[in-house]
């Protein structure tokens, strides 16, 4: 259920702003209605320290069987904290100094290893020496020219190399050796050195690793100072008056009442504008439909304010999707042991662990009742596994005197099935929310359940060879097309001859609306197709290994654990593309759902 909202208005005294601010925070109710930045010193403290707990993650040793350091006090961190941004900052010196060595040592290292000291010191003396590359034409050409005084050197490169007492004159080209600051040695002496110097940073940066705990901690503490500026930000005032607005849920109000009064605040509650677009959305779960929530938060989903909150359904057509794309039993047993070992390792069951104790389970009855165990045939052979499966949907029809087609085709009907009744459900959801606000665009919604059932039939004629008379389906095409150009434009406070009119001139666009409506029953094939694909899969793996004997026995066996692993993380992304679309986009969309919620974030103080 999404919460009714309330738009309040908060006035006090200039000198009562930190008093009003901090009221509103330990109530933890509001959520501001145009939320400004926190101050930008603030903003780069909490960057700097992300940044510096993301590096620290590199030297933490995941082997250590250590316990964590607890959480230092903000003296103690502090001087820990100034010591890992030094350190980061020292080795972000050291490591560009590496570089520097080495790109220098590349440069000069065709020279040979001397001292540019001794060089100096002959220019000194008055030795101006300049070293060269030449061609060899040019070599001649030096050596020709009598006003050239050079030294020919070894050669570089596979070039000439040549000191001259001077300068080549311009009409010889030739590449000058700049003289490097440092020799060979020196640099070499250099890396060596920087290296010990990112030894002892790593060193600090690995000790400092265990104080994550202490790192959430200052996070937090920065994060409240931040929502406090922000919310400081946000309030307006003039001389004598501080004032802020935003939104509180309905059921709260008694609660902001009372520490409005306890703080002397002044204030007015209203409405929210019909107009208002920034309304934030807060729902409220149930016991079942909360388990759908961290697929919500996954997806980054919310349902607007205006919008229904269809969690509950979300959740129930959720957990069939998983079933049938995953397909198999065994897998389903493989997820629910690794649900229980999770329960353990948290200590407390949480939404996310009890969800996947639901998606294991539905996973394990619909392997059961379709026979698929692994993919192997030979499960059937055991009477207790037969007798779980219902013959119509068998994966191994041929065990209970059906054809492969039958059995597909049953499948396929049930997939087909389940899109109607889910879409035409959404178009049930939306009359019940349009009806008592006197919207006549239910009628349209009414024309789209029509709609549905009749291409539910026709889906049924053309996929699986139903006996069905079309007529009686284009009919009923017919009236559904004609009730949603009439009525699919109306809306409440739209006179009835504009309404129309609209309809009308959309009549083109809900024609095509009305052939996707056929895609949209379709696409639920993709339940039946994507589980036989993984059953493929499986028996693919299996058939592999299966002729693999003797020494080759063992090669069989990483086959099959490698060949099933990847197939379950495969069968987990098609739960993604398939089973999270088909509610996010044909689902929702017969609901009338944009998911264009505001997440409902009120000014509070956060805890660890």
């Amino acid at each position: 259920m999404i919460e009714k909202m309330k738009m309040v208005h908060i006035v006090t005294s200039a000198s009562g702003k930190e008093e009003m601010l901090k009221g509103l925070r330990d109530a933890g109710i509001l959520h501001l209605a145009e939320r400004q930045n926190a101050d930008r010193s603030l903003s780069e403290q909490f960057q700097t320290l992300s940044k510096a707990e993301n590096a620290l993650k590199e030297y933490a040793d995941p082997k250590s069987k250590e316990p964590k350091a607890g959480v230092l006090s903000d003296d103690e961190f502090e001087k820990m904290y100034r010591g890992v941004l030094d350190a980061i900052e020292k080795k972000e010196s050291l490591t560009q100094a590496i570089g520097a060595a080495n790109t220098e040592l590349d440069r000069i290292s065709a020279w040979g290893d001397f001292s540019p000291e001794d060089v100096k010191a002959l220019k000194a003396e008055g030795f101006d020496l300049h070293f060269y590359r030449l061609g060899s034409r040019e070599f001649q050409d030096a050596v020709n020219d009598e006003n050239v005084k050079l030294i020919r050197l070894a050669p570089v490169d596979k070039m000439d190399t040549v000191a001259v007492f001077g300068t080549l004159p311009p009409e010889i080209p030739a590449t000058e050796f700049m003289l490097p600051e440092h020799s060979i040695t020196e640099l070499k002496e250099q890396i060596g050195t920087c290296r010990k110097g990112i030894a002892e940073c790593e060193e600090t940066l690995r000790a400092a690793s265990v104080y994550d705990a202490s790192f959430n901690d200052q996070k937090v503490k920065l994060q409240n100072r931040m929502n406090y500026s922000a919310a400081g930000n946000t309030a307006q005032s003039d001389e004598d008056f501080v004032w802020i607005s935003g939104y509180i849920p309905e059921e709260d109000l008694d609660q902001f009442k009372a520490m409005a009064e306890e703080k002397s605040l002044a204030w007015a509650v209203e409405d929210v504008s019909e107009d208002d677009e920034n309304i934030p959305t807060k729902v409220k779960y149930n016991k079942v439909s909360g388990l759908i929530k961290p697929v919500f938060d996954v997806l980054g989903i919310l349902p607007g304010y205006r919008e229904q909150d269809i969690s509950l359904w979300f959740f129930l057509f959720f957990t069939l999707f998983f079933a049938m794309i995953i397909g198999d039993g065994a897998y389903g047993v493989l997820i629910l042991l690794g649900t229980i070992a999770l329960h353990v390792k948290q200590k407390k069951l949480t939404n996310a662990t009890f969800l996947l104790y639901v998606l294991s389970i539905a996973t394990i009855i619909w392997g059961a009742v379709t026979g698929t165990w692994f993919g192997m045939e030979s499960v059937m052979n055991i009477p207790f596994f037969k007798r779980l499966v219902i013959p119509s949907i068998a994966t191994y029809p041929e065990y209970f005197g059906l054809t492969a087609s039958d059995s597909q085709n049953a499948i396929m009907k049930f997939s087909f099935t389940i899109g109607a009744v889910q879409m035409a459900l959404g178009s049930l959801l939306a009359i019940r929310k349009k009806i008592p606000a006197k919207d006549l665009s239910w009628v349209a919604d009414a024309g789209w359940i029509i709609a549905i059932l009749a291409m539910y039939m026709l889906a049924l004629n053309l996929v699986i060879h139903e006996d069905i008379d079309l007529k009686p389906v284009f009919i009923l095409i017919g009236v559904a097309f004609v009730l949603v150009v009439l009525f699919g434009a109306m809306a409440p406070g739209v006179p009835f001859g504009e309404g129309l009119k609209a309809g009308l001139g959309g009549a083109f666009t809900q024609f095509l609306n009305t052939i996707s409506c056929f895609g949209n029953v379709m696409s639920y094939i993709r339940l039946f197709a994507v589980g036989m694909a993984g059953v493929a899969i499986s028996q693919s793996f299996n058939g592999i290994a299966s002729g693999m004997h003797g020494p080759l026995m063992i090669v069989g066996v990483i086959v099959v654990v490698v060949g099933h692993a990847l197939n379950i993380v495969m069968c987990f992304l098609s739960v993604v593309v398939h089973g999270v679309r088909l509610n996010v986009l044909e689902f929702s969309g017969q609901v009338g759902l944009e998911w264009t919620g505001i997440p409902y974030e009120p000014f509070k103080k956060l805890n660890n």
